[in-house]
C-alpha cells in the first residue's frame, strides 16, 4: 500500500488518549498523518502531544496558516480521514454539515474515505438522536463503527467504549486498500472488484423475498455446566439481518447466543446447539428465497454429555472427552434444494486460516467446490498484524465474496454493517434487482 495522506480528528471524549496509539500505529505504517484535535480534545491530551507523534502542526483553528487556505486544503489532500475518539457532538455536527472549525470544515471538504469511531456513554449512544446522526452518515457513505462494549468512564459498562486502536485501524486500513483488480491474485481467470453500488440505498434490493440468516457460535454441552464453543459474538450476522431488514427483506433469523441484540423486525429463533441449527434451519430453508450461513457450526460435538457437573478430584483420573463429527448443514441445504428443484440463492461462510500446504483463499475454493453454494463469503481468521484478533468480536471486518459459477470475486470492508450491506448487494444482483 502507497504511504497516504491522513487526517486524525480528535473529540473531546476521555478515549483521546487511544488515539495517540492509532496516530502511532498510522506513522509507523509510513503514513503521514495531520492531527485536527478539537478545543475540547485538548483538555485530555494536549496539543504538544500530536505535534511530536506526527512531527506536524496540530490545531483546530481555521485561522492558523491563513496563507495556505487549510479549511480548503487539508480535506482535499487527505487519502484518508479518520475521527476517534467520534463524540455524540462530532457526529451532530458532521451529520447537520457544521462548519465552525477546522475539524468540521475539512470534513466538508473531503473527497476520499471518512470514517468515525464513536466513544460515548451508553444512552448517548442510544439516544433517537444520534441513531439518526449515523444513520444519516451512513447514507451519505460515510463509514461508521458501532462501538465497543465493555467498562466506560466510572463504573458503567455497555455499548459506547472506544474500539481498540488496532480494530480501527485494521477498518481504516480496509477503505483504503488497492482494489483487487491490481494487487489480487484472479479466479480462474476472473476479474475481481469491488462491490456493485458500494454506497448506494439497500431499500427495496429484496423486497418481497424471504431471507433465512444463521448467526452466532453454537454450544455442544459437556455437563449441565460447561460446553465447547467458539469465539463468534454473532456480530456479522446480525448485520447481515438489519441489512436485509433495510432492503426490504422478511428476515428470519436462526441465532446462537449473541453479543449484541437480534434487530426488530426479524422472526428470531435461538438455537443453542449444531443439531438444533440444522432443525430450525432445515424448516426454515423450505420457504426461503436466499439462505446465509453465517453461524459459526461447530464441527464436533461431545458424545456423551454428563448428566451431572464433572468434577476435578484428585483421587480420579481426568476425563476423556470423546468427539463425534457434526452434520453439515450446509451441504444438506444445498442438496435438499437440489432434490426440490428449488429456485434459491445459498450464501456459505468460510473462517479460514492458511497453513505449510496452502493459504486461506486455496482452502475457501475448495470449501466452495466442496459444499456446492452459490457463493462464499470468505475471511482469515486469526492475530493480525498487531497481534490482535482479526475477525471474532471485533466490529470490522474484511471479506472476499466468492462464487462458484466463477464470476469475479468482490471485495468488501469496513464495519461489519458495511460488510453486511455489500453481501446484501451482490445477493441482490445476483436476484436481478436493479
Amino acid at each position: 500500500m502507497p504511504n497516504l495522506n491522513i487526517v486524525l480528528g480528535v473529540g473531546g471524549g476521555i478515549a483521546a488518549y487511544k488515539a495517540a496509539l492509532l496516530l502511532r500505529l498510522f506513522t509507523e505504517a509510513g503514513h503521514q498523518v495531520t492531527v485536527i484535535p478539537t478545543d475540547a480534545s485538548t483538555n485530555f491530551v494536549g496539543v504538544a502531544t500530536w505535534e511530536a507523534l506526527s512531527g506536524r502542526p496540530a490545531t483546530n483553528n481555521v485561522f492558523d496558516a491563513v496563507d495556505q487556505v487549510n479549511h480548503v486544503r487539508i480535506g482535499h489532500e487527505a487519502d484518508l480521514i479518520v475521527v476517534a475518539p467520534a463524540t455524540a457532538d462530532l457526529l451532530a455536527k458532521a451529520a447537520g454539515g457544521h462548519a465552525n472549525d477546522l475539524l468540521t470544515t475539512t470534513l466538508l471538504m473531503a473527497r476520499g474515505p471518512v470514517l468515525f469511531a464513536p466513544a460515548m456513554h451508553t444512552e448517548m449512544w442510544a439516544h433517537a438522536a444520534t441513531a439518526a446522526n449515523v444513520a444519516t452518515l451512513r447514507s451519505r457513505g460515510v463509514h461508521v463503527l458501532d462501538p465497543a462494549v465493555g467498562r466506560l468512564t466510572g463504573v458503567d459498562s455497555g455499548p459506547g467504549r472506544l474500539p481498540e486502536p488496532e480494530e480501527i485501524f485494521a477498518a481504516a486500513m480496509a477503505l483504503v486498500a488497492p482494489g483487487p483488480a491490481q494487487d489480487s491474485p484472479q479466479h480462474d481467470g476472473a476479474e475481481a472488484g469491488t462491490a456493485p453500488e458500494a454506497s448506494g440505498p439497500l431499500s427495496g434490493l429484496l423486497a418481497g423475498k424471504h431471507v433465512l440468516i444463521t448467526a452466532g457460535g453454537t454450544r455442544e454441552p459437556l455437563d449441565p455446566v460447561r460446553y465447547l464453543g467458539n469465539k463468534s459474538s454473532g456480530k456479522q450476522g446480525v448485520a447481515l439481518a438489519e441489512a436485509a431488514l433495510a432492503a426490504g427483506a422478511d428476515v428470519t433469523l436462526v441465532h446462537a447466543p449473541l453479543e449484541v441484540p437480534a434487530p426488530a423486525g426479524a422472526r428470531l429463533q435461538p438455537i443453542e446447539t449444531a443439531l438444533e441449527l440444522r432443525s430450525a434451519t432445515l424448516a426454515a430453508a423450505a420457504s426461503a428465497d436466499v439462505v446465509i450461513m453465517a453461524a459459526a457450526v461447530a464441527d464436533f460435538r461431545p458424545a456423551n454429555i454428563s448428566t451431572g457437573k464433572i468434577k476435578k478430584r484428585d483421587d480420579v483420573a481426568d476425563p476423556v472427552i470423546t468427539l463425534v463429527r457434526n452434520p453439515d448443514i450446509l451441504a444438506e441445504i444445498v442438496a435438499h434444494r437440489a432434490a426440490q428443484n428449488q429456485q434459491q440463492l445459498i450464501v456459505g461462510f468460510a473462517a479460514e486460516t492458511g497453513d505449510d500446504e496452502a493459504d486461506a483463499r486455496t482452502y475457501a475454493q475448495a470449501k466452495l467446490r466442496r459444499k456446492g453454494c452459490d457463493l462464499l463469503v470468505v475471511n482469515e481468521v486469526g492475530p493480525g498484524e498487531t497481534g490482535s484478533e482479526r475477525v471474532f468480536g471485533r466490529d470490522s471486518n474484511q471479506v472476499e465474496i466468492i462464487a462458484l459459477d466463477g464470476a469475479g470475486p468482490v471485495l468488501a470492508g469496513g464495519s461489519k454493517r458495511e460488510v453486511a450491506d455489500a453481501v446484501v448487494r451482490v445477493i441482490a444482483g445476483r436476484l436481478g434487482a436493479p
